[in-house]
């Protein structure tokens, strides 16, 4: 099924998909499609009684078993190691959780919770590296050997998974937050950045930025870092509209690639479908539905022609039963066809709203590594 950008709303609801997704095993999935595409009451009957079988749920079941007696999920038990240890691999399984339909109010999201809390710094953040485990910030460390005090994702990844369970507006996240928003890079001859940096050496320089996560007007932006940063913001019941946020998400659709195969892969990784893996590489990918779903939380309108573009792209990707297919991982498909069908909802809605969404980036071909000019 197609449909033309100014028919969204009727687009998060054609009868074919929705019967599919509603036919889906799980009752996670069926829970979410029916709450927030179909919009039933708390109180519906059906809603009620898959709340009480989501427990039953093999996604769910499998990720509380792997849970450990202090609330921590170790490194390597999602997937894949993890350069974050302990910290990143359960702010990873706290967004599972609630991508899931759990929150703050279940007995495995307190425990998770408790055990980063624990290890939350005076300053709102969390430690760069957590029981020695260091693999993924050697990528791109500056000058030599010395490696970095301070990255963004030290905060953003153990933030997020507190965030997505309830506990944004928790004093502590918000210290985090605070933190988060301090490491944004400066402005400079009066021009405005807004991304997030690789992180800073010991030496107190700038990280290098490999060409993969080169923002395309920012010298030292880091696309992985401003992606973690912006995932953070976008879970904030009122920072997610921000100018921090509308700024570096202005920054990330400066990279107007369009590439089909990672289309879905934060989704189907949030599942469990696709591995976890990396520290800084751990936002690598460039994936237009997650770029979707931060666009419609954070504001951005269909208007935006950047944005526009990406509708159109992603919605000519749909298959004839209305649904995205994820080849290399089938289970996933309609996980991300649901999470596209959430994002396209909130984007008409976004554009019924009288908010405005103000861009003033250029429109620039990006290049991850542009060619160097000869000295002769």
């Amino acid at each position: 099924m197609k449909f033309s950008p100014d028919q969204l709303a009727a687009a998060v609801d054609p009868e074919t998909v929705l019967t599919l997704l509603l036919a889906d095993s799980s009752p996670c999935l069926r829970y979410r499609v029916l709450s927030e595409l179909l919009d039933c009451p708390p109180d519906d009957p059906e809603l009620l009684e898959l709340a009480e079988l989501r427990v039953s749920d093999p996604l769910l079941k499998g990720l509380l078993a792997l849970q450990e007696a202090d609330g921590s999920w170790h490194t390597g038990v999602l997937g894949d190691p993890l350069g974050g240890g302990r910290l990143q691999a359960t702010g990873l399984a706290l967004a599972r959780l609630a991508f899931l339909g759990l929150d703050r109010s279940h007995p495995a999201v307190q425990g998770g919770a408790r055990f980063l809390f624990d290890r939350q710094q005076a300053d709102g953040s969390w430690p760069l590296l957590q029981d020695g485990v260091g693999e993924g910030v050697s990528e791109g460390k500056a000058n030599g050997d010395e490696g970095y005090a301070m990255m963004p994702l030290q905060t953003a990844h153990p933030l997020r998974g507190l965030a997505a369970c309830g506990y944004a507006s928790d004093p502590r996240c918000e210290r985090a937050y605070d933190w988060l928003l301090a490491q944004r890079l400066p402005e400079a001859n009066n021009a405005p950045n807004g991304a997030w940096p690789t992180g800073i050496a010991k030496s107190g320089v700038y990280g290098y930025v490999a060409g993969y996560r080169r923002l395309a007007h920012s010298r030292w932006g880091c696309r992985s870092n401003t992606t973690g940063a912006l995932v953070c913001l976008s879970l904030h019941p009122e920072r997610r509209r921000s100018p921090e946020a509308q700024r570096g998400l202005d920054l990330l659709l400066g990279r107007e690639t369009r590439e089909r195969q990672t289309l879905g892969f934060e989704t189907a990784r949030l599942v469990g479908a696709e591995p976890a893996r990396g520290f800084i590489t751990f936002y690598a990918r460039f994936d237009l539905a997650l770029i979707l779903n931060l666009c419609w939380q954070i504001g951005a309108r269909i208007e935006d022609e950047r944005v526009d573009e990406i509708v159109k792209f992603v919605t000519a990707a749909q298959n004839t039963y209305g649904l995205w297919e994820y080849p290399s991982r089938p289970q996933a498909t309609r996980w991300v066809t649901f999470d596209l069908l959430r994002s396209l909802k909130g984007l008409e809605a976004n554009s019924r709203s009288t908010t405005e969404w103000l861009s003033l980036e250029p429109r620039t071909p990006f290049q991850p590594y542009p060619k160097q000019d000869k000295r002769y």
